[in-house]
């Protein structure tokens, strides 16, 4: 497993990195920690352009003298990072690297460029203005990065609490994927998980058995309408309980937004799993897209998983 792990010195990445503990990554993956400075410079001149004023030279040269310290910088700050996750996680091959950029767009084309399987950024809250930061970068790495992507928050539970996780499911590839993705990890002994499907009451019997991408789970001998909802949720606690996790399944009515985030802070969640993205435009009105709303309000760690 290769894991990229942006790091920009704060305590909230900090906080993202410790938290990794808890997230039954396997003993042997390779991980790089990068750090990006914030810096753009003109590029210098070419040999045989129109020759610029002094002061534009001058001021073109300092500004990429700048621009070297800050990756030093970042280089550095990435280091030390790096010692920190190989502490953490001794038999890991950890590297680091330090570059200049857009923070986002580094994040997102070092982790295609490294062939990342999962990106960890770290949250800076639940707040409004907290919100507005985290789409600045965790949630453009969240929404344009081609991998699965965990967004870490410091843990609810005390860190000798068995670790619990609630997985969203709504019948799409991504949210299986995402049953299957928490089921390959390596959890200890006591880790609870808890399948969570939310949907509207009201939609589900007029609409349920027409979703051609819930089609498999249905069965016309169903004594009610959410028998296709139980089967389905049901498959996936079985799949995790065959791991050793301790596996339940609920079905609750409501926003599943809401319904995810509400269970999660009652609950005492350490993450939350869920598909990148939902079915379709239908399928969706039924039992929504939830990615995006859950990783900017959720009391925990969030792993948005892609298939």
């Amino acid at each position: 497993m290769k894991i990229l792990i942006a790091y920009d010195g704060s305590p909230i990445s900090e906080a993202a990195i410790r938290e990794l503990t808890r997230a039954g990554l396997p003993h042997s993956a390779q991980a790089l920690v990068l750090c990006v400075a914030d810096v753009f410079v003109p590029p210098e001149s070419e040999n045989g352009a129109p020759a610029l004023p002094k002061e534009l030279e001058a001021a073109i040269t300092r500004a990429h003298s700048e621009l070297e310290r800050a990756v030093e910088s970042a280089r550095q700050m990435a280091q030390q990072a790096s010692q920190m996750v190989q502490a953490l996680f001794p038999d890991w091959a950890v590297q680091f690297e330090g570059v200049s950029g857009s923070p986002g767009w580094s994040i997102i084309l070092k982790a295609e460029e490294w062939k990342a399987g999962l990106v960890v950024v770290g949250s800076r809250g639940r707040s409004a203005a907290d919100r507005l930061l985290l789409g600045s970068v965790s949630q453009q790495v969240l929404e344009n990065a081609r991998c699965s992507v965990r967004i870490g928050r410091s843990s609810i539970q005390a860190s000798e609490q068995p670790i619990r996780l609630i997985i969203g499911v709504d019948g799409s590839p991504d949210a299986e994927r995402a049953v299957q993705s928490v089921a390959a990890r390596q959890w200890p002994k006591g880790t609870e998980a808890r399948v969570i499907a939310a949907v509207d009451n009201r939609l589900s019997a007029v609409f349920g058995p027409l979703l051609p991408g819930l089609g498999r789970w249905v069965d016309q001998s169903d004594p009610d309408e959410q028998g296709w909802i139980r089967r389905m949720t049901d498959s996936a606690r079985a799949t995790l309980s065959q791991t050793g996790l301790n596996a339940s399944a609920l079905v609750l009515a409501g926003d599943p937004k809401q319904v995810l985030l509400r269970e999660a802070e009652a609950w005492q969640a350490d993450c939350i799993f869920v598909g990148a993205r939902g079915l379709g435009a239908l399928e969706r009105l039924l039992l929504g897209s939830v990615s995006s709303a859950i990783s900017t309000r959720a009391p925990c760690s969030v792993e948005v998983v892609r298939a």
